[in-house]
């Protein structure tokens, strides 16, 4: 009689292993990947003597580097369901404050740190201000940032006097060229702040409650989670490293102004977007943003090695952008259906 009513076991297909891998952050990571390694084949086959040495591999990643920056913290951001348009302009506003005369003689008379002190504090500040206003004062993101980069760009306009403000302390300059170990600073600036993204981001509660919040904003809040703080927290996250980003472009150029930072938002969004990080919110990786950082810049230098027009450049850029957003949708739905049957089933049952 057992043998009879026991329930017959159905062998899993062999395939469905493979589809769970390909379908995870693993997956997207290699499909990151091989599209990373066909943008430098273009690069080995068009132009191979420039492209394919480790000098250009050290300039692309000098190039990567401050996008790379800003596009950490704009990874939490968006995960958690949210959008930071100002960081371009934050930066710009950092670098300007941070090269006024006042803040020179301070630090010529102290140390060259308070330069970088007072970078990360105003960017750390703005950003601040943007978490205030979108959690507490209930303002849609969009907005507030949009407000944020129109007065931060406007008061770098003011305090620089619609000038170029040379960083002339020597000790910070000396400290922002130097290179460890044949490999530029910024560089390693920028491999500090990913793993320092990633460990936040998968070995903290604060990355936990991040994704949290963005898969589901009233769930997380009846869970405990203080939903406002930490939303507030996020953006003066994202301003710390527009902060850091000032600094690293203040080392670079030796000067600040308010045209630093132009459209930088969009590069780190589109980054952050072509690594994986669902726009949406509740999903996201710093390895993912790091691959589509390095994509585009890589992709950038392949067209500087042709010669190719920017305005091919900025099309194909599009064009990656586009297909991102829309293998994103297609994973959004099919995750609104995998919940739905789950609940249909949850309510059968």
């Amino acid at each position: 009689m057992s043998e009879q009513t026991r329930t017959p076991v159905v062998d899993r297909p062999a395939s469905a292993p493979r589809r769970s891998l390909f379908s995870g952050a693993a997956g997207r990571n290699l499909g990151l990947v091989v599209a990373l390694l066909a943008i430098v084949a273009v690069g080995m086959l068009t132009a191979f003597d420039n492209f394919f040495n480790l000098g250009n591999a050290l300039v692309i990643l000098r190039q990567a580097s401050i996008i790379g920056v800003i596009s950490v913290g704009m990874t939490f951001v968006i995960i958690a369901g949210g959008i930071d348009l100002s960081v371009g302009a934050v930066l710009a506003l950092a670098s300007v404050v941070g090269s006024l005369a006042a803040i020179q003689d301070i630090a010529k008379s102290s140390h060259w740190i308070v330069t970088i002190v007072i970078a990360l504090l105003v960017g750390t500040g703005a950003g601040l201000i943007n978490g205030v206003v979108i959690a507490y004062g209930k303002v849609a993101a969009f907005m507030a940032t949009l407000a944020m980069l129109v007065g931060a760009r406007g008061l770098a306009e003011v305090l620089a006097n619609n000038r170029t403000l040379v960083v002339s302390d020597r000790g910070f300059l000396k400290a922002m060229n130097v290179d460890l170990l044949g490999i530029d600073i910024l560089i390693w600036i920028f491999a500090v702040v990913a793993v320092a993204g990633w460990l936040l981001l998968n070995r903290t509660t604060f990355g936990r409650r991040t994704v949290a919040i963005g898969g589901n904003r009233e769930a997380a809040r009846l869970a405990g989670i203080k939903v406002n703080q930490h939303v507030m927290w996020l953006y003066a996250l994202a301003g710390l490293t527009a902060g850091i980003a000032a600094v690293m472009i203040l080392g670079r150029t030796n000067a600040g102004t308010s045209t630093h930072g132009n459209l930088y938002e969009l590069d780190a969004i589109a980054a952050v977007v072509v690594g994986g990080t669902l726009l949406i919110g509740g999903r996201g990786t710093i390895t993912g943003t790091v691959f589509g950082v390095l994509i585009f810049a890589v992709l950038q230098n392949v067209f500087v090695q042709n010669n190719m027009s920017s305005s091919l450049q900025a099309i194909t850029k599009g064009v990656i952008i586009v297909i991102a957003v829309l293998l994103q949708q297609r994973f959004a739905v099919k995750r609104v259906r995998k919940g739905t049957r789950r609940t249909s089933a949850e309510s059968r049952a």
